[in-house]
This record gives structure tokens, C-alpha cells and sequence, in this order.
């Protein structure tokens, strides 16, 4: 036997079946474009012919003000007990901070109790330990598509367990008032699909706002997801990690909010530091959940998942400063994340890309359907790559488990240069796979289905966000959906 061979054979033998299946899992589209990314980023002085990042969704606008509230005296401290042991489930005084926090921000009608918190090392921990705990291999939970697709792996490594889809499609019957509209017709159709497929679904996964449509969940309609999965036994999972992201006068309502919940022990609630508040590196998660049952068995695995003791105690210390987020961060990211939703909407309008009106999240879902050479995942595959190729990387509808080929997510919570240079990128690539003028291609469904904002037509390259909107006077009329 050859020395290759018995390396090969010796690696495949390491492995138990578990650990087989889990190595040869294929990778997601959105860490494949972030792996190519990483091999080669953008920086201005370093590597300005690098990859431009716009796929991955970060909040890169507010790390002024971070830097400044984290690097304060107060957050100086260290006692001997942040460096040993804790409760798996969160610090104690941590659990209670960001219980008096949601209650406040999420619109509780009574305070949150801290033993129902859950404190993890980032939402992905939170879906892999909640699906497992929740529902055995095999089993299926419901989740309308399009969605964040990095869910299909957090609840498929520990628990086994699959996504039952829930189609939305961009197209508007004379029952639905918008695109992708999601109603209780179309749950009660997807779970009668999977019955007859023998599959057991266990959960219906929510993500408001929306990942990555960015749209908000009316309360009449949550109301109605909610009274759905009471009415099958079904748990409910409410990502709300984009619930302090919303950029324009739209109304949240957040599940903690309702006063009556038709199911409250079957009821779970996320949401962490990632996007709100720029902290993808930090990696905290939380779980608010009523049910003794699930939270003394998500503890079982929350030993796999802490936050270090000197990390709880800085986000404690965060969250209690209330005049610094109600008259610093929450307005100033707000204004931020608006104008530069603007600048990308504006940039994709002009050179013929409609998007879907969006009120929430770091990102917009652009249309790119009349760009691809054929209405099929191929088509948009090839048209991702190119992007990649023009060094841009936007994250693919395929990603996000669409059934439309050629929408793609764009990130806008980044600097005023970066989108100026990505719709630049994008911009050239489209002027070069179609002979007409890119900005003189319309669809009818744009034009269908079109509303009009105000938007503002300058130049910002390398202007801070601030003083952009000081610029806001030259408005025009953008076309979406």
C-alpha cells in the first residue's frame, strides 16, 4: 500500500460517520464569496484593485462613536471573577442589563426576566443549540424564502435538521399588496407540502426585519404567524437581530412588545450585538425564552458557547449608558444608515437596477433579472462571478435559497467612497455585457410595480456621511419597488 493511500485512508478512518457528514458539507455561497474576499481585500493605499466587499452585512458606519464609548475609563476594569468560571447562561448582572434593555427598546409591556436570558457566544450559537434542542435529525422547520442562507448550516450541523420552504415570489396577486409578501395562506400551503413529503416540521423561523428583503413584519401579521404555529404545535423562532437597524419612520413591533402571546412557552426570541451596533467581532448572542424546559437544556450547550467575563462586563457597561445611545448612537446611526441607503439607491437607479423598498437591515434586494442572458440560477451564477471578476462582491439570490433568479443583496452600511466605488465597479461590468445604454433597459415589472422616494444626485467620493446629507438639496425621483 502506497504511502498516499494510507494517508487517505488514515484521515477518512479519523472521522466518525457525524464527523464525515460534517467535513463534507458544502460551503455556503456567502462564505465562499466572503473566503475570496478575505484572499484579496480592497484597501485604498494597500490594494486598490482588491475585492470591494458589499456581501457581507456589517455595520461599518458607527465605529467612530464605538471606539470612543469603548475606550472610556469606565470600561477599564478587571476583578478576578471575570476571569473564572460563570454561569453558563450569562453573567448574572449582564442578564439583567440586557433584560432591562429589551424591555425598554423592544417595547416590553413588562419587564423581561433575566433568568428567561440566554447569553451565547453570537446568534449562530443561539440557532445551532435552540434547533437542536427543539427537533430531532430529520425533522424540518418552516422559514419563507427568500432568508439569510448562513441558517441552513447553524441548524443543520449539531441538529440534522432541514428547511421546509416557504416561497415568496416578487410578483403581485390581487390578494397581496407587495412583493414577496408573506401571508398565513402560504404557511398553512408549505406545511401541507411537507406533511405529504413526510416531514415532521417542529418550527417556523421568522427573521424581522427581514434578511434580506428588509422589509418589516406588520403586528397583524406577526400576530397571525404566531396564531398559525399555535394552532399546529409549532415553535416560533423571531430573529430579531436587525430590530434596532430600521432607517425610516416604519413601525417595529417586536414580539416582546405584544401583551398575549397565543404560545409564550413555544415562543424564542433572538437578537445580539453583530448588526445593531457594529460588534460582529464581539460575538454575543441572546435568547430570551419563557420555557424552563428549553433554556435548563440550551445551558446543557451553552458551555460550548460562552462569552468571556471581561466581554459581558464591557457590553454591561455599554448598555447601561442610556444618554449616550438615545442622544449619540441610536439618532446618529439612524441618520447614517439612511443617507447611505439613499447613496445606493440612488447610484443603483441611474444605471437601471430597481430595488425593493426596503425600511430595515444594512442592505437593499436589487433587481438585476434583465441583466442575466437566461432566467435561470446558471444565469445568475454567471453573473455573480462576473461581479467577482470586476472586483465586487454582492451576495447572490441563490444564496438566500430564492426562487427567482437575479436578485442579489447589496450592503450600503459602509463608507460613502465604498458605494460610490462599488456602483462604479458594477456600473462598468453592466456596460459591458449589454450593446444598449445600461440606464435606458427598463423591465415592466419595474415599471408595474414602481414608487418614488427622494433622492439626491452628487458626488460624495471620500465625503463622510455626515456631511452628505448637507447636500441634500438637487433632489430627483428614483424608481422602486
Amino acid at each position: 500500500m502506497s504511502s498516499s493511500g494510507a494517508g487517505s485512508n488514515g484521515r477518512a478512518a479519523a472521522l466518525s460517520a457525524r464527523g464525515s457528514r460534517i467535513a463534507g458539507g458544502a460551503r455556503g455561497l456567502l462564505d465562499k464569496g466572503f473566503d475570496l474576499y478575505i484572499a484579496d481585500p480592497f484597501d485604498r493605499d494597500r490594494n486598490p484593485r482588491g475585492i470591494l466587499n458589499l456581501g457581507t452585512s456589517e455595520n461599518k458606519l458607527c465605529y467612530d462613536l464605538i471606539q470612543e464609548r469603548l475606550t472610556r475609563p469606565d470600561m477599564n476594569y478587571l476583578e478576578p471573577h471575570l476571569l473564572q468560571y460563570s454561569d453558563t447562561q450569562g453573567i448574572e448582572s449582564f442578564r439583567e442589563e440586557i433584560a432591562k434593555f429589551l424591555t425598554e427598546y423592544a417595547k416590553a409591556p413588562k419587564a423581561l426576566n433575566p433568568e428567561h436570558i440566554v447569553v451565547m457566544s453570537g446568534c449562530c450559537a443561539v440557532f445551532a443549540t435552540l434547533s437542536t434542542v427543539l427537533c430531532d435529525p430529520g425533522d424540518g422547520y418552516l422559514i419563507p424564502t427568500p432568508y439569510y442562507g448562513g441558517i441552513n448550516s447553524k441548524t443543520w450541523l449539531y441538529g440534522g435538521i432541514q428547511p421546509v420552504h416557504v416561497p415568496l415570489f416578487s410578483e403581485v396577486t390581487d390578494e397581496e399588496s407587495h412583493p414577496f409578501q408573506l401571508t398565513v395562506e402560504k404557511l398553512e400551503a408549505a406545511l401541507q407540502r411537507a406533511k405529504e413529503q413526510g416531514i415532521r416540521v417542529r418550527a417556523l423561523i421568522l427573521i424581522n426585519p427581514h434578511n434580506p428583503l428588509g422589509d418589516i413584519y406588520p403586528a397583524q401579521l406577526l400576530k397571525e404567524c404566531l396564531e398559525f404555529a399555535h394552532r399546529y404545535q409549532l415553535h416560533v423562532i423571531i430573529d430579531e437581530i436587525y430590530m434596532l437597524s430600521v432607517y425610516d419612520d416604519t413601525t417595529f413591533t417586536s414580539v416582546l412588545s405584544l401583551d398575549c402571546l397565543p404560545d409564550p412557552e413555544r415562543t424564542h426570541f433572538m437578537w445580539g450585538f453583530s448588526k445593531d451596533f457594529g460588534m460582529c467581532g464581539i460575538r454575543v448572542g441572546v435568547l430570551y425564552t419563557r420555557s424552563h424546559e428549553i433554556r435548563k437544556a440550551v445551558n446543557k450547550l451553552a458551555v460550548f458557547h460562552g462569552c468571556p467575563g471581561p466581554v459581558q462586563y464591557v457590553l454591561s457597561q455599554f448598555l447601561s449608558d442610556r444618554d449616550w445611545l438615545d442622544n449619540v448612537y441610536f439618532p446618529t446611526n439612524k441618520k447614517r444608515l439612511r443617507e447611505a441607503q439613499n447613496i445606493l439607491v440612488n447610484g443603483l437607479t441611474k444605471i437601471g437596477i430597481p430595488v425593493l423598498k426596503s425600511s430595515g437591515g444594512l442592505y437593499v434586494w436589487a433587481d438585476f433579472r434583465k441583466f442575466l442572458k437566461s432566467q435561470t440560477f446558471e444565469a445568475e451564477m454567471e453573473l455573480w462571478w462576473k461581479f467577482i471578476d470586476e472586483k465586487l462582491l454582492i451576495s447572490p439570490g441563490k444564496a438566500f435559497c430564492c426562487y427567482e433568479p437575479g436578485w442579489f443583496r447589496m450592503v450600503f452600511s459602509d463608507s460613502v467612497d465604498k458605494i460610490y466605488l462599488g456602483i462604479q465597479r458594477l456600473e462598468q461590468m453592466l456596460q459591458t455585457e449589454t450593446a444598449e445604454p445600461v440606464a435606458n433597459k427598463t423591465s415592466a415589472v419595474e415599471d408595474e410595480l414602481s414608487n418614488s422616494e427622494d433622492e439626491t444626485s452628487v458626488n460624495h467620493a471620500n465625503t463622510p456621511l455626515d456631511e452628505v446629507s448637507e447636500a441634500y438639496s438637487d433632489m430627483k425621483k428614483i424608481v422602486v419597488y
